[in-house]
């Protein structure tokens, strides 16, 4: 069996529908399980849905009718009369969402965002596997929760594996096209439970381990794994295959590449990754796998901005010890700083971190007790894989270099521009 994942990109609207049956059709179906995405910002959509209702907003209700609009329009669009099922099928899943709207007493945050965001999944599943059946192409609609079971660790759960692996064995058909929703599961209450960051590749990743799938493959409107990303650096390469390991160390420094929550799987099983483009689903795209050479082999570029570069030296230029910089980790695992550049001397300590939730100030506070404490805001890390001269040359040139670190394949650059 093989895997194929489609994003919220490539079924964003009534043209994407029809363009994932179109790669269906050259690349086939037969014995394949599409995991599918939200349809285009569904999941930003039902994120001001969950704003509103915490908010008890007036604009709740009508957040949701534009949830609901958008995703008529896109009916309308398909299907020849609004007499198909999949009026009524849709209609029941919107249903379910104003009841638990109306019903929830749950005053938990992540638990409320898991059960109204996962209608984006569960609808655009319900379009598209009723599309493909009216197209003439059988499929069978799978709810992912019956499948991916989790603990209740809502908006970041783990997967029990053991229960996940026996109910894939036993439950999906072969020689068939199965369509089932990314980034959900559920927890031991059958309550909806979601995967974290890129959990729709991790589902993919998941469905391939328990069937011992012959590939995965990532749809994305890109032709694979690039060297850089295209909006920040020109004449960027396609890489034509990377190991685990690569893209691993990729994600590790800030790549949008693959998620390591989504290769360890297919790494335990050797199950090989594709990343194509949904546009030209002919091409050859990316390919990972076990041990095979980075080709063509080149500089791979990481940008990170908006970091935020951290100075800490003993005020009474004592060593800056182990003790120390425990205590400082602590804080910065407490106010959720992540960090990704560490750089320390005798009686200094340099980080550049993220801070995405805005709690510098307070840390500085408590920082600046213990420590003389000097910080640049707004700046960027680069990181370059196998780098050379010309690759430093590129990052470095009119910018102001704060931080440099450079080990045998990798070397980071924090700057500031001029």
């Amino acid at each position: 069996m093989r895997v194929f994942k489609f994003g919220g990109a490539s079924v964003k609207d009534a043209e994407g529908i029809k363009n994932v049956y179109g790669v269906l059709q050259k690349v086939g179906y037969e014995d394949v399980l599409l995991v599918v995405s939200a349809m285009g910002k569904t999941t930003n959509a039902l994120e001001l849905v969950i704003k509103n209702y915490f908010d008890k907003s007036a604009e709740l209700n009508s957040s949701v009718q534009e949830v609901k609009k958008y995703h008529n329009q896109i009916l309308l669009d398909l299907f020849e009369d609004d007499k198909n099922q999949v009026f009524t099928a849709v209609n029941t899943q919107f249903a379910d969402l104003e009841y638990f709207l109306a019903h929830n007493k749950s005053p938990n945050y992540n638990f409320v965002y898991d059960q109204i965001v996962s209608y984006g999944e569960l609808i655009s599943t319900t379009i598209l596997s009723h599309f493909m059946n009216f197209m003439g192409i059988k499929t069978q609609w799978l709810d992912v929760r019956n499948f991916i079971k989790t603990d209740a660790n809502y908006r970041d759960a783990e997967v029990d594996w053991e229960l996940t692996q026996k109910n894939i064995a036993k439950n999906v058909k072969r020689k068939i096209l199965n369509i089932t929703q990314g980034f959900l599961g559920s927890d031991e209450n059958n309550f909806t439970t979601t995967l974290g960051r890129e959990g729709s590749d991790y589902t993919a990743a998941i469905f391939a381990y328990c069937l011992n799938a012959e590939s995965v493959t990532i749809w994305k409107d890109v032709p694979g794994v690039m060297n850089a990303d295209p909006r920040y650096f020109e004449n960027t390469s396609l890489l034509n295959q990377i190991s685990y390991r690569e893209a691993i160390e990729l994600a590790f420094y800030g790549a949008t590449v693959i998620h390591p929550k989504t290769l360890q799987p297919l790494q335990k099983k050797e199950i090989p990754l594709f990343v194509k483009s949904f546009i030209n689903p002919l091409l050859k795209g990316t390919s990972v796998s076990k041990g095979v050479d980075l080709e063509p082999y080149l500089p791979c570029f990481i940008v990170k901005r908006n970091q935020l570069l951290i100075s800490l030296s003993s005020i009474d230029f004592s060593f800056i010890m182990e003790e120390n910089i425990s205590e400082i980790f602590a804080l910065f695992h407490q106010f959720k700083l992540k960090v990704n550049l560490i750089q320390n001397s005798a009686i200094s300590f340099s980080v550049c971190v993220e801070d995405k939730f805005d709690n510098f100030k307070t840390l500085n506070a408590i920082l600046s007790k213990k420590f003389k404490v000097e910080y640049n805001e707004n700046v960027t890390l680069y990181t370059i894989r196998h780098f050379n001269d010309s690759a430093a040359q590129t990052v470095e040139k009119d910018k102001v270099v704060l931080l440099k670190q450079v080990s045998r394949e990798t070397m980071q650059v924090v700057t500031k521009e001029v």
